[in-house]
């Protein structure tokens, strides 16, 4: 499970309960200020548990004395009508606080099951389920998170953490070609380019891109784009992605089968001509690309073996001197 960074969560908690109280909880004066109350907290409706460290935030920051325990686990899946926490602290703090904590608890589960719901339809599926940055102002990183724990990925964070070349930078480059070989000149490792059509993603693959993103293509054309990326770039499918079209990139069959790390990675004493005979005997592997860091004997070795042994294509990556 990823660790929230809880520097990040006071920081969003202060920010709404600033916005909430102001300069004062007007009907909260009629509560008595040294009454301790206990509440319990109840899921109404099917729901993955996200955001409880935010919730805690928001009842900690006005009364450090609060207690709360949780019957359930971040990231767990929890059936309708079920008590979740039970919170014992100052009433007055408690009624304060309750709606910030709330609204974050709500939206980051809500976030969170809707990834998880996508992600059962994918079961089995070699497709990655990835976010985007089209997130509510001053909270990406709680809807990132959340996305995290539904089972889905982040791409990027921002605009500072990943290129992605997009209709006006063609433009201004005057061609994808120019834009990558620009970004590859700042030293830019991983750039992505959006593509609208299988001309554009051609030229993302001739300009060396290392991702393209598929731009609300039709499954006619996303079959032909997955043939073309074939072992060449990787992509990712974009536009009005709803259950129904995940349903159909699933039965498409798009993505990666299998990744093997060996070497100084988990499988030890393993070569990459073990591994490659593998995917050799393997129906449901049509290609193979291999990684390599230093070009040393074992991909000499592993590269004299595909040729003698191997019938289907293997595409190799040696990094370094």
């Amino acid at each position: 499970m990823h660790t929230p960074d809880q520097s990040k969560i006071e920081s969003s908690v202060r920010r709404a309960l600033e916005e909430d109280i102001g300069l004062g909880d007007i009907t909260g004066e009629l509560i008595d200020p040294l009454l301790i109350q206990e509440a319990k907290l109840v899921c109404r409706e099917e729901a993955i548990l996200c955001g409880s460290k935010w919730f805690e935030s928001a009842f900690n920051l006005l009364d450090p004395d609060v207690k709360i325990n949780w019957n359930q686990e971040e990231g767990s899946l929890i059936k309708e009508n079920t008590e979740v926490a039970t919170i014992k602290g100052n009433s007055k703090c408690m009624v304060a606080s309750e709606r910030t904590g709330l609204n974050f608890l709500q939206m980051m589960s809500g976030i969170a099951y809707k990834t998880y719901s996508y992600k059962q339809e994918l079961y089995g599926a070699q497709t990655t389920l990835l976010d985007t940055r089209k997130t509510l102002p001053g909270l990406r990183y709680e809807q990132k998170y959340s996305v995290l724990v539904g089972g889905g990925q982040n791409h990027r964070m921002g605009l500072y953490d990943a290129a992605l070349v997009k209709e006006n930078h063609i433009i201004s480059a005057g061609s994808i070609h120019s834009a990558v070989a620009r970004l590859r000149e700042n030293k830019v490792k991983l750039i992505e380019v959006e593509v609208e059509n299988l001309d554009e993603l051609n030229e993302a693959i001739k300009s060396q891109a290392d991702i393209a993103m598929l731009d609300n293509f039709n499954t006619h054309d996303l079959l032909k784009a997955s043939e073309m990326a074939q072992g060449k770039i990787k992509i990712e499918v974009s536009g009005n992605i709803d259950k129904e079209q995940i349903v159909k990139l699933k039965n498409l069959n798009i993505g990666v089968s299998t990744s093997v790390g060996i070497g100084g990675d988990p499988i030890n004493g393993s070569s990459f001509k073990d591994i490659i005979g593998k995917f050799e005997e393997d129906d449901e592997t049509d290609a193979i690309l291999m990684i390599g860091e230093i070009g040393g004997p074992q991909e000499v070795a592993a590269g004299e073996f595909a040729k003698d042994n191997m019938k289907k294509p293997v595409i190799a990556y040696i990094a370094g001197l």
